[in-house]
Formats: structure tokens, C-alpha cells, sequence
């Protein structure tokens, strides 16, 4: 048989004890107990396996009566298969699976067998925090890959729903699984991304699906998402079915979803939460408001600076108090300072929130307003675009967005007129040109499809939105 992997038990025992530096590990259980009159050697990880179940069953097997047990590895075969045992090929193998949560059993003889007691450790599906809705399900991922499998299979009951495993680097071997619906998803962009998985050379995957993203895009410094994150399972489910594709990476309480456009990390969830016209509504304001979070301060700014480009009914823009600090340079230091309120609300325990709030509104406001340090108009178009910005619902646009405001309102600063339309061209060319998994960036915009730009633009009935977007190259575009 190919799993006699050892001649004796005590030679498999020392070289696990070996391999694992028993005497500096304490969470690798490496024994032998008895399984009637047959000695086993066990190998587990403990905070890996569910104990009471393996306790459960040993205990079971021992009251039993039954004659001495002679081919040991049919008695395995009998007692050990409702608890997924598998034949271990090879000791890399075997290894591979302890440290994956299954326990390892090599009797006497030194057949290897492994079981499956799996119980990661991990919190329970709850909604997540920055995708919120008013009404809907309250259920989110959370860190552990079987438990985000079963959310997504609870809404999406097919046969053709695949779940491909992967072990991605050599030290970490962190498992990653690739989701799609095998009747819709685009072949040429599945084939790109397990190409792009074999390729990957690594020790170790610690920041969990946003190191992949940059492993698969080979992301370098390009401030943009190429793909999009959610930890809600009926975003995930809704994208499956229009044809993309999921990657769960084991410890990430979030999922990726490729490919995507622009326009799909603009959308929200509540949108299909509510009526379509009010989904529409919303939709639209969100629009506007990435446009506003990335022009306001550079077209204020250039207006208060060039009078000749002041409409007579907008006289009333400008700073009216004297300062000693330049505009420029006043909107530069309030606009990071709102950055490191950011900062500081993620890093500040929950009980301390509100009590930093309060110091950042009275210190950045009126009083900084009152010293001379900023003029009230810069701290009034600053928190505009910072609402503006924070209502972008994904995360990682909205920090790009105030890249790209701050680089177009420095190119204002230098060379008035002609440098905010020049930087407005030059940001419009970057998103143009890319092209992540050969999916144009700016789709259905640009290239201009009228029919799905609006869809895109308004939210129809779920009745007559019954086409997959074309630019995600689903086998079937029909959904109805």
C-alpha cells in the first residue's frame, strides 16, 4: 500500500518528535495511545482540532468488544471513515494535513491515515461594520475559510458552485480557495488567475487577501483596488452570479471579488435594500459625490485665487480673515490633519473615541479658526470634502480619491488654470489606461456602452435587470 510512509511506530514517533522540536512545542501533540489492542501514534495540532469529538470517539472504541484486531488498516478503514479519513501519500503530505487541523493516526506497522476533526478557532458571522444596511441580513464573514464556504453555499443552493483549494507559499501554506459558478464564470479569466496562484513564490501570506492582491495584479504602486473587497455573503453571492470570481483567503474576514470596474466599488448594498427609485437616488448621490470629494478644494482654491475666474454671483467665496499662512498651505495641513483624525480613531480603544472627538473638534475648530492658524472657509470646504469622501462606500477608493485630490489641487496651486485641467486630464488618462484582468477600469463609461452606462447610472427593478454585465464575459448573459 502506498501510505506506509514508516517501517515501525517508534521510528515515525521519533522523527515527528524531531521534526517538531517536541521539548520547544507545546501545541503539537505527538503520543501513542491504545486503540483496543492496536498502538497508534496521534500527531495534532491542539488548538486546531475539536477535542471532545476526537475524546468521544477513542473512548467509544475502547468499550467495544470486538476480537483481537488483525489487519489493522481495515479496522481503520471501518471505524475512522465518518470522520473524513484519508490515505496519507507521502510525509509532506501528512504534515500538511496536522498543520492544517486534521489529526494524523500511523498504527504499528506504520500506515498513516488522517481524520477530520477540524474546529478552527475564530469568532461567529456577524454584520460588518463598513457595510452596514438598514434592513437585511446581519451575517458577515469571519476569519475561518470553512465557516465563509457554508455562509455562501446557504445562498447559492447549485450543483455549479466550486470551491477550488489551493496552498499558496512555502512556509505559510495558507489555504486559499477560488470560487465560482462553473455554468457562468469566463474561462480566460479563471485560467489568468490560477496561472497567476502557481506563480506566486513566497514564504509567507501574514496580511492575508491584500497580499494576494498584490501578488496577482503585481499591484507595485498603483494607489487603486484592482479588485473589491466585501465581508457581507450576499454581495459575495449577487457578484458569483453575475459571473465573477471569488477568492476566500483563509484568516481574512473579507472575500475578493474580480474582475471588477470602478463603478462596481461604488455600489452598496442598500441600493437593492429599497425601492429601485430610491436606489437609484442613492446611487446617483454617491456619484456625485466621488466627483465633489475629488474637484471641491482644488476649484475653490482657484477660484480665491484668481479673480478673474470669479463669477460676480460667487463674490461671496474667499477668505475674509487675514492669515500669515498661505491658502495652499493652510488646506494642506488641515487636510492631513483630518487624515490623522482617521488614524487616530482606529487606533483609540472605543471607550477613549469619544472623548478624543470632542479634543479634535474643539482643537481643529473653533480654536485653530480663532488662533489664525486656518481661515473658517478652509475648515468648512475641507469637512465638505471630507463628508463627501466618507461617503464613498469602499474603503480603499476613498483613500485613492484623496490621493488624487491632493495631487490635482498641488498642480492648481502650481500652475493655476492650466495645471487643474491638465492634472484633471492626466488623472482621467491613468484610470483610461487601466486594464486589470484585461477589464477596461472605466467600463461601461470607457469604452461607452449607452445601454449599460444606464444601468450602471439608475437602479432597475430586479425584474428588468436581468442581463450579466458584458464585460465580465459570463457564458450565459441572460439571467432570466
Amino acid at each position: 500500500m502506498t501510505n506506509q510512509l514508516f517501517a515501525t511506530l517508534e521510528i515515525a514517533k521519533a522523527y515527528f518528535e524531531k521534526t517538531f522540536d517536541s521539548e520547544n512545542t507545546f501545541d503539537v501533540c505527538i503520543k501513542v495511545i491504545t486503540v483496543r489492542n492496536l498502538p497508534t501514534l496521534t500527531v495534532y495540532v491542539s488548538g486546531l482540532i475539536n477535542s471532545d469529538t476526537l475524546t468521544e470517539l477513542l473512548a467509544n472504541l475502547q468499550w467495544q468488544e470486538e476480537e483481537e484486531i488483525e489487519d489493522e488498516v481495515e479496522y481503520f478503514n471501518g471505524h475512522f471513515n465518518y470522520h473524513g479519513k484519508e490515505d496519507a501519500t507521502s510525509i509532506e503530505n501528512f504534515l500538511l494535513g496536522v498543520l492544517s487541523g486534521r489529526v494524523g493516526f500511523i498504527t504499528r506497522s506504520g500506515y498513516s491515515f488522517l481524520a477530520e476533526f477540524r474546529e478552527y478557532p475564530g469568532r461567529t458571522p456577524e454584520e460588518p461594520d463598513n457595510e452596514k444596511v438598514i434592513r437585511g441580513a446581519r451575517d458577515g464573514f469571519a476569519e475561518n475559510i470553512i465557516q465563509n464556504t457554508g455562509l455562501i453555499r446557504r445562498r447559492i443552493r447549485s450543483e455549479k458552485l466550486r470551491f477550488q483549494m489551493h496552498q499558496l507559499t512555502t512556509l505559510g501554506q495558507t489555504d486559499v480557495a477560488v470560487s465560482y459558478m462553473e455554468n457562468l464564470v469566463n474561462e480566460k479569466h479563471l485560467h489568468w488567475l490560477i496561472e497567476r496562484l502557481h506563480q506566486i513564490k513566497h514564504d509567507g501570506l501574514t496580511m492575508g487577501d491584500k497580499s494576494l492582491e498584490e501578488w496577482l495584479f503585481k499591484q507595485k504602486f498603483h494607489p487603486l483596488p484592482f479588485v473589491r473587497y466585501s465581508e457581507r455573503p450576499d454581495i459575495v453571492a449577487a457578484h458569483l452570479l453575475e459571473g465573477h470570481i471569488a477568492i476566500i483567503v483563509d484568516t481574512s474576514p473579507s472575500v475578493m471579488l474580480m474582475p471588477v470596474t470602478m463603478f462596481h466599488l461604488l455600489q452598496h448594498a442598500e441600493e437593492y435594500r429599497q425601492a429601485p427609485i430610491i436606489g437609484t437616488m442613492m446611487r446617483i448621490l454617491r456619484y456625485i459625490a466621488v466627483i465633489f470629494s475629488l474637484i471641491l478644494l482644488p476649484m475653490w482654491y482657484l477660484l480665491v485665487t484668481n479673480d478673474n475666474l470669479l463669477p460676480e454671483k460667487l463674490a461671496f467665496l474667499g477668505t475674509k480673515e487675514p492669515s500669515e499662512i498661505p491658502l495652499f498651505l493652510q488646506i494642506i495641513i488641515a487636510d492631513v490633519g483630518i487624515e490623522y483624525l482617521r488614524l487616530a480613531a482606529i487606533h483609540t480603544p472605543s471607550p477613549l473615541s469619544t472623548a478624543m472627538g470632542l479634543l479634535a473638534g474643539i482643537t481643529i475648530g473653533q480654536i485653530a479658526i480663532d488662533v489664525g492658524l486656518f481661515s473658517s472657509e478652509v475648515v468648512l470646504y475641507i469637512a465638505i470634502s471630507a463628508i463627501f469622501t466618507f461617503a464613498l462606500p469602499n474603503y480603499e477608493l476613498s483613500i485613492s480619491v484623496k490621493v488624487f485630490r491632493l495631487l490635482l489641487l498641488t498642480s492648481t496651486a502650481l500652475f493655476g488654470l492650466n495645471g487643474f485641467f491638465i492634472g484633471g486630464f492626466i488623472i482621467f488618462s491613468y484610470l483610461c489606461a487601466l486594464k486589470p484582468m484585461n477589464v477596461p477600469y472605466l467600463w461601461p463609461l470607457v469604452p461607452f456602452f449607452p445601454k449599460a452606462f444606464m444601468r450602471v447610472i439608475i437602479r432597475f427593478p430586479i425584474s428588468q435587470d436581468a442581463l450579466r454585465p458584458y464585460v465580465i464575459g459570463a457564458k450565459q448573459r441572460k439571467r432570466s
